[in-house]
């Protein structure tokens, strides 16, 4: 199967689009050992500008790291956060595996799903939003939880959901329950992902008090690793 199927086609770089990426190709290629190590973050890179991976950007990654357009290929359609097709600004993500679903994942899921009119991968027609059934955040302990271009939303029901989704359509400011102070876009947070930091990693609150349950009474009974 040819790897043009996969991906949407993509608008051609302009100059100084093509210039930018190529600078900060050096600097993620640099960080590597071998030149085709530095694929995962090149994608995000790629995904940061065009809002998903184009077959322009998959082009441009094996171009770079002399690699062939197949090998790219395979990478990015094994990955879940690489994207076939452009996501809206926020991209919520409903966590649906065993503790979120018991706790009522699979409701959240449901409901928002219906409030917004778009399913798995899919995104509202304002492009502002896009939901993913994730199968699971690493959050349990906070369960159910939800993420906004992966920053988290703890202790969800399906009412304060299809809010926080709502506020998020209509452009107000609604902070993560855990880390930066503010979200931002899809594209921003590829970039992130790319290596390229924010600056706002040490924002907002780290752990909250349901991480740190267990340390807290290891320190009350005076336990100690082995």
């Amino acid at each position: 199967m040819s790897s043009t199927s996969h991906f949407p086609e993509g608008s051609p770089y302009d100059v100084e689009t093509r210039q930018r990426l190529e600078q900060d190709a050096k600097e993620i290629i640099a960080r590597y050992p071998k030149t085709r190590s530095a694929l995962l973050p090149m994608l995000h890179l790629v995904q940061s500008v065009d809002g998903c991976v184009t077959q322009e950007g998959v082009n441009f990654c094996a171009a770079v790291l002399d690699v062939t357009p197949a090998q790219v290929t395979g990478v990015a359609t094994f990955y879940t956060q690489y994207k076939r097709r452009p996501m809206g600004d926020y991209h919520v993500g409903v966590c649906i595996n065993t503790l979120c679903a018991v706790l009522g994942g699979d409701e959240i899921w449901d409901a928002l799903s219906e409030h917004v009119g778009v399913g798995h991968d899919e995104v509202t027609e304002d492009g502002k939003v896009s939901l993913e059934r994730l199968e699971c955040n690493a959050a349990c302990d906070f369960a159910p939880v939800m993420m906004v271009n992966w920053e988290f939303y703890d202790n969800q029901t399906p009412e304060t959901a299809k809010r926080l989704v709502d506020d998020l359509r209509a452009g107000r400011p609604v902070p993560p329950t855990r880390g930066p102070d503010s979200l931002c876009t899809f594209k921003q947070a590829s970039r992130v992902l790319a290596g390229f930091p924010d600056g706002r990693a040490n924002e907002g609150v780290q752990a909250g008090p349901e991480s740190v349950v267990g340390l807290e009474l290891a320190k009350e009974k005076g336990w100690e690793a082995p």
